[in-house]
């Protein structure tokens, strides 16, 4: 399966609201890193990853998104991960990262 990424700045909330369809594994995690590099390079703001259409994440992928929160971080900006479905919830619970990113409903 492929990766679709849908992002949009929201001037008004200054946030980007990102959209992740498909499945985030070693074939499509450059994919991602690419998108969210050029995301905090070009503008660096808290992201809302919409993760409903997300089927799957990786080690590959979670080091994407942990390598995208140090950047973040040092502009003190987060990640706020919103409904990922429960096998993906269950992957940030079981690594403790649910304890880094924001993981909402």
């Amino acid at each position: 399966m492929s990766l679709v990424i849908n992002k949009d700045f929201n001037k008004d909330k200054k946030i980007w609201n990102i959209e992740l369809k498909g499945e985030i594994d070693i074939y499509t995690a450059n994919k991602l890193k690419e998108n969210l590099i050029e995301v905090v390079t070009t503008n660096p703001q808290d992201i809302i990853l919409n993760a409903s259409n997300l089927e799957y994440i990786d080690s590959t992928g979670l080091g994407v998104l942990i390598g995208t929160l140090k950047r973040l971080k040092q502009q003190e900006k987060d990640i706020y991960i919103t409904n990922a479905k429960a096998n993906v919830k269950k992957l940030f619970n079981i690594t403790g990262l649910d304890k880094i990113f924001k993981v909402e409903g």
